[in-house]
């Protein structure tokens, strides 16, 4: 119970600072703030109560207002967002008067108390209280969780990655199968909750009922096929819409990606320890800045993958499945430029990598330097996604 109740707190204390050091950055940078956002921006869609709501609608999160304003009938690349998020949008939206940007910001943030405090009665569940508690404090100042209360599908797809696991673990196997399919409606990483939980319905005492009920989550997500048949006529242009975002599937799937993210790599170090921006080493637009893109995304999933590997061996089968799969899945589909693209952010939903993290972190010293590099980084990402850079 304790640690529940310090999840809330860890909620209250984290959401409010990073909206007050974005709306800091707002105002302080603001002749600062990236030109190209005038290209990004849309009035009609993410300005809706002024500076201080709307700090939180930026990037990606115009699709998601777009989508649940008009359905996926308003462009060609809208199927590469998953439907669960601006559906609830668009009822809070609704709820609200028409104010989307509000209803997006008050589903991000409801869904975000909830995964604390569920992630706590997981955490506690299997690695005990304390360790439960640091895990809740960890996921809250992990660089990327300011995602966590943007107009954006993370906190959805955690709620319901974290909520089928709890399932699952207490043998509601059926449960966890409807949360599983919500997260696969909330993003394409939802596989991942899927080999999880049936991991662990292999394992139970009656598993074939248990296996089964995990199958549920195929028919939840196909209402997302038929969705799109019925805004677009096309009820599976999901599976090849991300050709319209950049990416492709690399050759050796999983593999492939990884070696090119390799290569960026090495070209990164290379670009930024002897070359300049005028004699480039990967890309020919602003090379410095793709340099450290792509070493930040390098390290990232380094530090995922081993932390997956760490649930593996300290909380089970089921929860490294879940953590590699959804941090390596993402590889097999690299951009040119950027193959490791998005990384630091697609760590934020593998919630077992911060209950792992949380049990490495075995004193204080450790916790409170952990949890300062953390801050930090977070500080940095906060004013970036303020003045419209891109962040991840």
């Amino acid at each position: 119970m304790a640690a529940r109740r310090d999840a809330l707190f860890v909620f209250v204390w984290s959401r409010a600072a990073i909206w007050v050091g974005a709306l800091l950055a707002l105002f302080t940078f603001l002749p600062n703030g990236d030109p190209r956002s005038i290209h990004r921006d849309d009035p009609t869609l993410i300005h809706d109560l002024g500076r201080f709501t709307d700090v939180w609608a930026r990037w990606d999160s115009v699709w998601f207002i777009r989508i649940a304003q008009h359905g996926y009938d308003v462009a060609a690349g809208a199927p590469a967002f998953y439907p669960l998020y601006p559906a609830l949008v668009a009822v809070a939206g609704r709820l609200c008067g028409g104010h989307y940007v509000l209803g997006g910001l008050i589903v991000s943030m409801a869904a975000t108390a909830a995964s604390f405090v569920l992630l706590a009665r997981l955490a506690e569940r299997l690695v005990g209280p304390e360790a439960a508690s640091r895990s809740v404090l960890l996921l809250a100042v992990f660089p990327m969780s300011l995602f966590l209360q943007a107009v954006y599908s993370e906190s959805v797809f955690l709620l319901a990655a974290i909520a089928a696991f709890l399932a699952a673990e207490r043998g509601q196997f059926a449960r966890a199968g409807v949360w599983a399919g919500a997260s696969l409606l909330a993003r394409p990483t939802g596989v991942a909750v899927l080999l999880g939980i049936a991991v662990l319905a292999w394992r139970s005492p009656q598993r074939l009922r248990a296996a089964g009920s995990t199958l549920l989550a195929l028919p939840v997500f196909a209402l997302f096929p038929l969705w799109l048949w019925h805004d677009t006529g096309h009820p599976f242009s999901f599976l090849h819409v991300e050709q319209l975002w950049h990416r492709r599937t690399a050759t050796l799937g999983p593999l492939g990606g990884v070696w090119e993210a390799a290569h960026a790599t090495w070209a990164g170090i290379l670009q930024l320890s002897i070359g300049s921006n005028t004699h480039w080493y990967w890309v020919p637009v602003s090379p410095d800045r793709a340099a450290t893109i792509n070493i930040e995304a390098m390290l990232y999933f380094i530090v995922f993958v081993f932390l997956g590997v760490v649930a593996w061996r300290k909380l089970g089968a089921a929860y490294g499945v879940m953590a590699l799969v959804a941090v390596i899945a993402p590889t097999a589909a690299p951009t040119h430029a950027y193959p490791l693209l998005s990384m630091p952010r697609f760590g934020l939903g593998a919630f077992p990598i911060f209950i792992a993290l949380a049990l490495l972190c075995r004193t204080a010293r450790i916790t409170h330097a952990v949890v300062g590099a953390s801050a930090v980084l977070l500080g940095v990402a906060t004013v970036q996604w303020a003045l419209w850079q891109w962040v991840s």
